[in-house]
């Protein structure tokens, strides 16, 4: 064989190794996905069950692999969503708290009693103002596949019953970090302190913080009033949606049956994980009540005053937030 034809063969095996691999690389193709929680909470169960979905769906050849507890942010669950943005981050499983300081839009599900039960938050989710809440997020690096729920948010202390306002007064609690948690709590006369969960644990338990608000499911299987959170207010302040979502570069490399395959499985996982985080909440409460709790459930007229408290608040953050978006909001609760 001549050296022209041996150099022949040899760039003939170089691009057949390389279409193979090539061909591989297109079968097999994992991407990471982002959690603040693990499986041990619905959170992080729903991000798992998108993955089992993505798995099956795609026959092995597309693996979602879950890093949880805000791996991929190294613990600071506000950059999540700047991350994802960026490219860091492939997918997340995420929350509209967390993704708020990056998309003002979010902070609509955070207006202090504003969403009353679940079926205004399903109002909500599924009508105009979720579509305009999606497409806040699209403009902004990051493509929103689907809902999930974390559900709403509950008061606890260690110090004592809380059943109006002045009763949380010079009260040191722990938030996340957004100002219109700040902003909430502070009219209603505590002391936010804003810290990771990572932080809050110990804090809770040295007395650093008096308390926390966080929903049923984290109370519960964080076993919260292990660490002197012996008194509980139920008042549905605010609900924290969940997210799924892509980074835009990534959503954009995929082919168009995947990327329905992935919205479709994100959808399935969502529906799943509401079902789910919904059914298990009386049980939840039974057990926290079982563990010797005390548990405060408003009147009407109690609940009302805690509304006239943080009125103001809705005042600085509507313009904020967007009038039409909280419009769209309210328009679909009443049409219930």
């Amino acid at each position: 064989m001549t050296l022209s034809r041996r150099l022949t063969h040899f760039t003939v095996a170089l691009a057949g190794a390389a279409l193979l691999s090539t061909s591989l690389s297109a079968q097999a193709r994992e991407l990471s996905v982002s959690t603040v929680l693990s499986d041990a909470f619905p959170w992080g169960q729903a991000a798992e069950r998108w993955a089992e979905l993505v798995e099956e769906r795609s026959e092995g050849r597309i693996t979602l692999r879950v890093y949880p507890n805000s791996q991929l942010v190294s613990g600071d669950q506000t950059r999540e969503f700047s991350a994802m943005r960026s490219g860091l981050i492939d997918l997340a499983v995420g929350s509209t708290i967390n993704w708020s300081p990056q998309v003002p839009e979010l902070n609509l599900f955070s207006l202090p009693f504003f969403i009353p039960d679940e079926s205004a938050v399903d109002a909500v989710t599924g009508g105009e103002a979720g579509k305009m809440v999606f497409d806040a997020i699209e403009s902004r690096g990051v493509v929103p596949l689907a809902w999930g729920e974390n559900g709403f948010r509950q008061l606890s202390n260690s110090r004592g019953p809380i059943s109006a306002p002045e009763d949380l007064d010079g009260l040191r609690i722990r938030v996340v970090g957004s100002p219109l948690f700040q902003d909430t709590f502070s009219a209603l006369g505590a002391d936010p302190t804003q810290m990771s969960w990572t932080d809050a644990q110990p804090a809770l338990t040295t007395g650093a913080v008096d308390g926390q608000e966080n929903p049923l499911s984290v109370f519960d299987v964080a076993r919260i009033d292990q660490v002197g959170q012996e008194y509980l207010t139920l008042w549905n302040y605010m609900n924290d949606p969940l997210i799924f979502a892509a980074n835009e570069r990534v959503w954009a490399s995929l082919d168009e049956a995947d990327r329905e395959m992935l919205r479709e499985t994100a959808i399935e996982a969502g529906e799943w994980e509401i079902a789910m985080t919904r059914e298990e909440e009386p049980e939840r409460l039974a057990d926290i009540e079982a563990r010797g709790v005390n548990v405060t459930e408003l009147s009407d007229e109690q609940h009302q005053a805690f509304v006239d408290a943080t009125q103001a608040v809705h005042e600085k953050w509507v313009p904020r937030i967007g009038e039409a978006i909280v419009e769209a909001a309210q328009a679909s609760m009443d049409a219930r």
